[in-house]
C-alpha cells in the first residue's frame, strides 16, 4: 500500500516535471542561448530519471539517460541548441508521458518508438562521450575517477527523517548519486543508532556530513535530493577555496559553523590547555562522531583552493493535496454557508443581542473561510499556456504556415475546475485562429503583412470575471461568405437581414464551416460548435469582433469559481431564483399599464434605449396573477442589454451552487439550484442561455 502511495506520488510529480520539460523547450526556441531555460530543462530531466528509478520506473530511467547527457553537454556549450535538438526532445517528452501514462503504465509497449528515439539523440553526443555505463554498485566515497582540479566545494549535512524507509526510499542510494559528482569525503554519523533492544528496523537512525570537491553547482547537488526534500534535512553550505593564512578554518570555527558547538560554550572550552576536539568532546558539548567530522572537513578543504562557490537558492516550502480532498472541503465550506444563512435567519426574528453578536462573528468568519477555501483552488491559468504553445508550433508546422504565440496574464487566476474544462474549447478557438485565422506567408506578403503570423492569448481580471481574449492579425472573418454558407445548410433563410455580430455568431452553429474541404484540421464543423457548449456549461459568454483583412479578436468572459456565487434573489409567484450579480445591471419597475402600451413587443424604454425583457412568469408556467407593478432586473452580457421580469426583487444572497439531477439537466435556462435560509431551493438562472433560447423561439 504504501509503495503504491510512492509510486502514485512520483506520477503526479512527474506530470507537473513534464509540463514544465515542454515550457522551458518551447521557450528555448526562441531564446536558444538561455542558459536558465537550458537548466530547466536537465533540471526536469535528471529529476525524471533519478526519481523514476527510486521508485521502479526503469524504463523510464533507462530512456531519459541519454536524453539528460545531452543537455548536461548543452549545459557545458559542447552543443548547441538547435530545432532539431528541440523538436526531437518534445518527442521524447511525449514518449516519456506514453511510457509513464500509456497503456503500460510505466512499462515501454513501444520499444520500437523509443530505440528510435534514442538512437536520433545519441547522434547529437560527441564520440569522447560515448563511454560504457559503469556497472551498478557502491561508488567509493574517495574515488579518483575525478580528474582535475575543481572549481568548488561544499558541505553537505544529509539528516533522513526516521519514517524515510516507508516512502520506498533507499537513502545510501542518494549518497552514490551525491559522490558521482565529484571528490567526495563521506561521514556516517551513528550517534543516534540507539542500543539493540530499543532499534527500529524500519526506521532511520543515522546521518551524514559530506564533503564534496566538484565543478558542479548548487543547484545540482539540490537535484540528487529534490524527491525526498521533504523526507529529510538537507544542508548544503558553499565552502570557499581561496588562500588564507592558516590554509583552512579552525576547528571551533568549522563546529560553531555547523552549528554543532554555539560560540559561549567554545568560548569556555577554548580557556583549557587541550586540543580543541579532546576538550569538546570531554566536556559533553560535541561528541566525538561530530568532532572527527569536522577534523575530516578541515583537513580535506585545506587540500582544495580554487573558486568561490554560489549562494544558496531559496526553496519555496509547498505541500501537495488531492483534489478529491481539496473538492471534499469546498463542498463542507459550501455547506457551512448554508448553515450560517438559516441561522442569521432564525436569530433575526428573536431579537437577542447575544445571539446576534455571536451570529455576526459565525457569518464574518464563514465568509473569511469561503474566501480562503476558493482561494486554494485558484490556478495561475498559465499553467495551461504551454499546451498551446505546443498546439500552435506543431499545428503550424503541418500547415506549412509561420505563426507566432504571444500570452499575456499568464499569472491570472482561476478555478482549477474551470481551467481543467476550458482547456478543450481554447484548443479549438485556436486551432481556429491558425488554420482560419493566419494566411499563408506568401498571401500575408502579398497583403503587405509580416511573414510571421502572430496570435495573442491574453487574460485579465475584470470584476468577478476573468476575460480571455484570442487575437489574431490574420484575414478575418466574411460576413458575407458567412451568410452564404449558412444559407446554404439551411441556417438561415436568403432573405433575412443579418447584422455583422449576428453573422459571426453562425459560426458556433452546429455543422457549420467556411472550409472548402475536409481535412485532418477542419471542415467538419465541431470545433466551435464544442466551444459554445462548453461555455454555456462553464456560464461563459463568448463575443466575436472582426475586421476583413485584419483579424479577428474571440473574447471570452468567464466565471472565477463554478462553485459559490454571488447572486440576486427574486420571486416570481411563490418560487424563488438567483441571477449572477455579475450580469446584473439594475433594477426597473414595470407597470402592467405600460406593459400593455407596448402591444406584445415585450420590450421597456430605459433613457431611450429600448431594452426587450423576459418575464420568467411565463416561461416556467408559474401560476398565479402578476402584481400591478412588476420588477425587471436588467442584464447586461457584452454589448447586449436584456431584462428579466419578475414579481419582487428580494435582495442579494450568496449562493452555494448544487447541480441538479439528470431529470432537470437539460431545462432551458437553468444552470443549478442552492439552499436557502430557511431550507427551501431556490433555482438559479443561466441568463444568456435563457435569453438566447427565449430570442431563438421567439424568431
Amino acid at each position: 500500500m504504501k509503495e503504491d502511495t510512492s509510486r502514485q506520488a512520483y506520477l503526479e510529480e512527474a506530470q507537473d516535471l513534464l509540463t514544465e520539460l515542454e515550457s522551458a523547450l518551447l521557450e528555448l526556441e526562441g531564446v536558444p542561448d538561455d542558459p536558465e531555460q537550458i537548466d530547466r530543462v536537465f533540471r526536469a530531466m535528471h529529476t525524471i530519471k533519478g526519481s523514476g528509478a527510486m521508485f521502479g520506473f526503469d524504463d523510464v530511467a533507462n530512456f531519459t539517460h541519454d536524453v539528460e547527457t545531452v543537455f548536461d553537454l548543452v549545459r557545458n556549450g559542447q552543443i548547441s541548441v538547435t530545432r532539431e535538438l528541440l523538436s526531437l526532445t518534445l518527442s521524447c517528452r511525449d514518449c516519456i508521458q506514453d511510457i509513464l501514462f500509456g497503456p503500460g503504465r510505466g512499462h515501454d509497449t513501444n520499444p520500437e518508438r523509443s530505440a528510435g528515439l534514442l538512437a536520433r539523440m545519441r547522434c547529437f553526443i560527441p564520440v569522447a562521450e560515448k563511454r560504457a555505463e559503469p556497472t551498478p554498485g557502491v561508488v567509493s566515497a574517495g574515488s579518483d575517477e575525478f580528474g582535475g582540479v575543481p572549481s568548488r566545494a561544499f558541505r553537505i549535512r544529509f539528516t533522513p527523517h526516521k519514517d524515510i524507509f516507508l516512502s520506498g526510499t533507499n537513502p545510501f542510494g542518494l549518497i552514490e548519486e551525491l559522490v558521482e559528482l565529484g571528490h567526495a569525503k563521506v561521514h556516517l554519523d551513528l550517534e543516534s543508532v540507539p542500543l539493540l533492544a530499543e532499534l527500529q528496523a524500519e526506521s532511520c537512525h543515522v546521518s551524514w556530513d559530506v564533503i564534496l570537491a566538484t565543478d558542479a553547482d548548487e543547484r545540482a547537488i539540490r537535484d540528487v535530493f529534490i524527491f525526498v526534500e521533504d523526507d529529510c534535512q538537507i544542508t548544503i553550505t558553499p565552502i570557499t577555496l581561496d588562500d588564507v593564512p592558516d590554509g583552512y578554518k579552525k576547528l571551533g570555527e568549522i563546529l560553531v559553523e555547523r552549528g554543532d558547538v554555539d560560540e559561549e560554550a567554545l568560548a569556555k572550552v577554548l580557556a583549557g590547555q587541550k586540543k580543541l576536539g579532546e576538550l569538546l568532546a570531554e566536556h559533553g558539548i560535541a561528541s566525538r562522531a561530530k568532532v572527527e567530522s569536522a577534523l575530516v572537513e578541515q583537513k580535506e578543504v585545506r587540500e582544495l583552493r580554487a573558486n568561490r562557490a554560489k549562494a544558496t537558492e531559496t526553496q519555496t516550502a509547498s505541500i501537495r493535496v488531492a483534489a478529491e480532498k481539496l473538492d471534499h472541503l469546498v463542498n463542507l465550506v459550501g455547506e457551512l454557508v448554508t448553515v450560517q444563512a438559516r441561522l442569521s435567519q432564525v436569530v433575526a426574528g428573536r431579537e437577542d443581542p447575544v445571539l446576534t453578536s455571536l451570529t455576526e462573528d459565525l457569518e464574518r468568519l464563514s465568509d473569511e473561510l469561503r474566501d480562503a477555501t476558493l482561494g486554494i483552488r485558484m490556478l495561475p491559468i498559465g499553467s495551461t499556456f504551454s499546451r498551446f504553445r505546443r498546439l500552435v508550433r506543431d499545428l503550424s508546422a503541418e500547415l506549412g504556415k509561420e505563426i507566432e504565440l504571444v500570452t499575456e496574464g499568464a499569472e491570472t487566476e482561476l478555478d482549477k475546475t474551470v481551467i481543467e474544462r476550458l482547456g478543450d474549447p481554447m484548443v479549438h478557438l485556436l486551432r481556429n485562429s491558425i488554420d482560419h485565422g493566419i494566411e499563408m506567408p506568401e498571401q500575408r506578403l502579398a497583403a503587405n503583412k509580416a511573414r510571421q503570423g502572430v496570435i495573442r492569448l491574453v487574460a485579465e481580471h475584470s470584476g468577478g470575471e476573468v476575460i480571455l481574449r484570442v487575437e489574431d492579425d490574420g484575414r478575418g472573418l466574411d460576413p458575407v461568405k458567412i451568410k452564404a454558407k449558412a444559407v446554404q445548410r439551411g441556417l438561415v433563410s436568403p432573405d433575412a437581414e443579418l447584422s455583422d455580430k449576428e453573422c459571426f455568431a453562425l459560426i458556433f452553429e452546429p455543422g457549420f464551416s467556411t472550409a472548402e474541404a475536409v481535412t485532418s484540421v477542419s471542415g467538419r464543423g465541431v470545433g466551435m460548435d464544442v466551444v459554445k457548449r462548453a461555455m454555456e456549461e462553464l456560464r461563459a459568454t463568448v463575443d466575436v469582433e472582426s475586421a476583413l483583412g485584419k483579424g479577428t479578436v474571440i473574447t471570452v468572459k468567464l466565471p472565477l469559481t463554478l462553485a459559490i456565487i454571488d447572486g440576486l434573489q427574486v420571486r416570481v409567484g411563490r418560487e424563488f431564483y438567483i441571477l449572477p450579480l455579475s450580469v446584473v445591471e439594475e433594477c426597473v419597475e414595470l407597470r402592467r399599464d405600460e406593459a400593455a402600451e407596448s402591444l406584445g413587443r415585450k420590450t421597456v424604454v430605459l433613457r431611450g434605449e429600448i431594452v426587450p425583457y423576459v418575464r420568467l412568469r411565463e416561461w416556467f408556467l408559474v401560476e398565479g396573477r402578476a402584481p400591478l407593478i412588476e420588477q425587471v432586473v436588467v442584464t447586461r452580457m457584452g454589448d447586449q442589454r436584456t431584462g428579466v421580469v419578475v414579481d419582487e426583487v428580494i435582495g442579494e444572497h450568496q449562493t452555494v451552487i448544487k447541480s441538479l439531477g439528470r431529470v432537470y439537466r437539460d431545462v432551458e435556462g437553468i444552470s443549478g439550484a442552492t439552499i436557502k435560509g430557511d431550507g427551501s431551493l431556490a433555482l438559479i438562472l443561466d441568463v444568456a442561455r435563457l435569453i438566447r433560447v427565449v430570442q431563438g423561439r421567439a424568431a
